[in-house]
């Protein structure tokens, strides 16, 4: 005979739970379908971000700078330490040429010195210490071994020179593949970001940019502030015979430039030599800390950091290499958190 016993029943707990925990999924599923998807940037927040990165990519660019006029001044400086060596070293051969020379002719003599038959077979700088054997020497002879035991001291520190500088290259050039890269990781996220906008968007950006080195360079009213000295307007002059031509990081021209590339390239127009990068172009000279005190053609120092410069060119306005994607040209000097003036 069939069972007819009625199904358990769930608890009234179980059921509470289950249908708690199917209203939450039910509530997540509605939240996750009402959420406002993350709104795409816009042009000006896009545009904001990229000059960010530029502005970054400029200070790595000044380390970089920095790294590369560290590096062909140790090339210069280790040149010069390889060539006082190898000159020492004939120096120091033709001293024992000389030696040997006196050797030769006592050996046919038949009366060949003990004091340099020591010498020929062992270091001289052991030999001179023992003064037994000075006296077996003729004054000449000991005036020659003090002169090899002089420069072999003289050419072993040289060496040592050298290979500490050899050191410090080495630590330069990884230095400056270093920021070469961090230049090249900011460009490239910058580019990323442009990438992101509508072509539309870019080209209004380009635009802009287009309009703002047309002004600058055709409709400036730079009003009647006097130059800083003869040698500071043949700068300026140099740097405005460059107006249109683009930014490129880590260059000094004569094409391309960036910020202390243009101003260091200009001042040697002028027959001036500065130092490369805006930091060292900082201390180059007497500085200014009043705006309403520079003149044309003293250098103008941004940010807190000093990783930007370019010349004042008078009624508020500076001539300067910005960023890139942009060209020489004049723009505000109130575009930029001013530090202070460099009159050279």
């Amino acid at each position: 005979m069939a069972s007819h016993r009625r199904p358990k029943q769930p608890s009234r707990v179980r059921v509470t739970v289950l249908t708690t925990a199917a209203a939450a999924a039910v509530a997540l599923s509605a939240n996750a379908a009402n959420a406002a998807p993350s709104e795409k940037p816009n042009k000006d927040e896009v545009k904001a971000k990229v000059d960010a990165l530029y502005e970054q990519a400029e200070q790595a660019t000044e380390k970089l700078n920095d790294a590369k006029d560290k590096q062909e001044d140790l090339q210069k400086e280790i040149s010069t330490v390889q060539d006082n060596v190898a000159r020492g070293q004939q120096e120091l051969n033709e001293l024992r040429d000389s030696i040997g020379l006196a050797a030769a002719a006592q050996y046919r003599s038949g009366s060949i010195d003990s004091s340099l038959q020591l010498f020929l077979s062992s270091n001289p700088d052991d030999y001179l210490d023992k003064a037994s054997t000075a006296d077996q020497l003729s004054a000449q002879q000991v005036d020659a071994l003090k002169k090899i035991q002089e420069k072999q001291r003289e050419l072993a520190q040289e060496r040592a020179e050298a290979s500490e500088k050899l050191k410090d290259l080495a630590a330069t050039r990884a230095e400056l593949a270093k920021q070469k890269k961090a230049v090249q990781a900011k460009l490239a996220s910058a580019q990323k970001l442009l990438n992101s906008l509508t072509a539309a968007e870019r080209a209004a950006i380009a635009a802009a940019d287009a309009r703002a080195s047309r002004s600058a360079s055709e409709r400036v009213d730079l009003g009647s502030t006097g130059p800083a000295s003869a040698r500071a307007l043949a700068a300026f002059q140099a740097a405005q015979s460059k107006i249109g031509s683009p930014y490129a990081y880590a260059t000094a021209g004569p094409n391309t430039f960036d910020c202390s590339g243009l101003t260091s390239w200009a001042y040697a127009q002028a027959g001036v030599t500065i130092p490369r990068t805006s930091q060292a172009q900082a201390n180059a000279g007497t500085r200014i800390y009043s705006q309403s005190d520079l003149k044309v053609g003293d250098l103008v120092i941004f940010y807190s950091d000093q990783h930007h410069v370019g010349f004042y060119a008078g009624n508020g306005m500076v001539l300067h290499a910005p960023r890139t994607g942009t060209v020489v040209r004049y723009e505000s000097i109130n575009n930029m958190p001013f530090q202070f003036g460099v009159r050279i």
